[in-house]
């Protein structure tokens, strides 16, 4: 049995607010979910969109003040959290589905903004959107496939992903040998906990033996799964204490579909958000490079990051330099100094750090 000292799914890190939950279902037939925490009526909405294997939670977590309890505090009294196809509140990442980030593109994020406009209206929507959840909004962005956002930040990645040289040579080799040499088709920080001497478990043996820095197999997993880095998501001391026991790690950060590690580096490749199969019928509305006309896209974006990002490196860097040379002065880039891919978000000091620059950027664009 796991020991919690924070319930799993919970929302508790959100006091004094209306909370609403709105399911939605999109064109390719998965259901997904919207939260709603409403404080007060605003004109200004803003929509919390989390990476590949977290979810919504990474937005409510009780341990600090959170992202979703800082903006409901300072001015934008209605704040939405979409749990899509990436989140771990669904099984979706641990089924054999061939999931790329064009079939989130295509069908999740629009359906979302569908469904968001049916409660909101004509108000204006700023999103906030965090590692491949970023890149797949700005896939839908930047394709045409949403439109009518104010404003967008970009936490650790956007159009152009890039990765240490450790974490391409994983990419480029990790789903053929999950799928068909050990019979594995996602992985999962959990597999710590799987009985001893299963595949799962003498994985997650082999990866924590490799990594001595902290005594949580879950965030030696992580590291696997992720980047290149010991730790490679996060710096430990920028996370509340009780953020390190292995089951909340994992609840935080679940298991990933490996299919997705062969779009992402197909894109590494391609330096840009490019389609993993243009020729797949689903994705027809979508362009091959989603880089093509984003200069068309009037909607400005915050490209945030930390300055020892170990997923992404200087990946916001980059896309920001390209897309202020095509639109000068339309996008922004704040390098958080002591950060690094998620912590800027789930930090213990996030508030103080990071939440005001990200707040300071959408009450510019709230006017």
């Amino acid at each position: 049995m796991e020991h919690r000292k924070i319930p799993r799914y919970t929302l508790e890190g959100v006091s004094g607010v209306t909370v609403s939950v709105h399911p939605f279902a999109t064109e390719d037939q998965l259901g997904l979910t919207l939260t709603r925490f409403l404080a007060a009526e605003s004109d200004d909405v803003v929509l919390l969109v989390h990476g590949l294997t977290s979810s919504s939670d990474m937005f409510i977590m009780p341990e600090h003040r959170n992202l979703a309890s800082f903006l409901l505090e300072n001015g934008f009294g209605d704040v939405w959290t979409l749990d899509f196809r990436m989140s771990n509140r669904f099984p979706y990442n641990m089924e054999t589905r061939r999931q790329t980030l064009d079939d989130v593109a295509a069908f999740d994020h629009p359906a979302a903004i569908c469904e968001l406009r049916r409660h909101v209206g004509v108000r204006r929507i700023h999103v906030i959107a965090h590692c491949l959840g970023s890149v797949s909004f700005q896939m839908s962005m930047f394709g045409g496939a949403v439109e009518g956002v104010t404003s967008m930040v970009a936490n650790s990645v956007g159009l152009t992903p890039r990765i240490p040289a450790w974490a391409r040579l994983k990419l480029a080799v990790a789903p053929v040998l999950l799928e068909y040499g050990l019979g594995l088709s996602y992985l999962d920080p959990r597999f710590s906990s799987a009985p001893p001497l299963t595949r799962r478990w003498l994985l997650s043996r082999a990866v924590s033996f490799l990594h001595p820095e902290c005594r949580v197999p879950a965030c030696h997993m992580q590291s696997f799964m992720w980047g290149s880095g010991r730790p490679s998501m996060y710096h430990h001391h920028n996370l509340a204490a009780q953020t390190h026991v292995h089951e909340r790690l994992a609840d935080l950060n679940g298991a990933v579909d490996v299919n997705y590690y062969r779009h992402i580096n197909k894109i590494v490749q391609a330096g840009r958000a490019v389609k993993f199969d243009p020729a797949n019928p689903a994705h027809r509305d979508l362009p091959d490079d989603y880089l093509a006309d984003a200069d068309h896209v009037e909607t400005p974006v915050l490209f945030l990051t930390g300055d020892h990002n170990d997923v992404f490196t200087d990946s916001n860097i980059v896309c920001h330099r390209i897309l202020d040379q095509r639109t000068p002065g339309r996008h922004e880039l704040e390098v958080i100094a002591g950060y690094g891919h998620i912590d800027t978000i789930i930090g213990r000091n996030a508030d103080v750090d990071v939440f005001p620059r990200v707040l300071d950027f959408l009450k510019r664009n709230a006017r």
